[in-house]
């Protein structure tokens, strides 16, 4: 199954994109061996909208051009529910071996998602209740599909 990231907003040269980079690249080396393949981040300009529902509308509609046909989509949203790791790896797994071809997740930019692009999503998490800069969710989603495939090889990086 191939994993992608949409996501509105650009990570800038530094400390951010390195981190997220880092966990990435490792799960583009660790995943095909589980079926779980990386198909890499899409970046979206945040909308110009002068308010804030016509900029979500405008964001909503560039990351739904962009997500593929037939794929699962899930939003990283603060008002999804919580998983812990391993439930994460669970779901991964379960719609690998469902057979679905790729699983598109999509992350909104500081205004969060658009009501349509919610209304037509597979499923909503949250990285806790707290709000969180859409770079910082891009690290934390990042790190957690590596973990995820440790968690589903046995590999001890993720120790429960």
């Amino acid at each position: 199954m191939r994993i992608e990231i949409h996501a509105i907003g650009r990570l800038k040269a530094g400390p951010e994109r390195e981190l997220a980079t880092r966990y990435l690249d490792r799960l583009s080396k660790a995943g095909p061996q589980i079926g779980l393949e990386f198909g890499g981040v899409s970046e979206h300009a945040e909308g110009r909208a002068t308010n804030t529902a016509a900029r979500k509308r405008e964001e909503a509609q560039k990351l739904s051009g962009q997500l593929p046909q037939g794929a699962a989509i899930i939003a990283l949203d603060e008002g999804g529910r919580t998983m812990d790791s391993e439930s994460f790896a669970g779901m991964l797994a379960t719609m690998r071996d469902e057979g679905r071809a790729a699983t598109a997740f999509v992350i909104g930019g500081p205004d969060g998602l658009d009501h349509s692009l919610l209304a037509n999503v597979e499923r909503k998490i949250a990285f806790g209740a707290m709000t969180w800069p859409h770079q910082i969710v891009r690290i934390l989603l990042a790190e957690q599909l590596y973990r995820a495939v440790t968690i589903l090889t046995g590999h001890p990086y993720h120790r429960a």
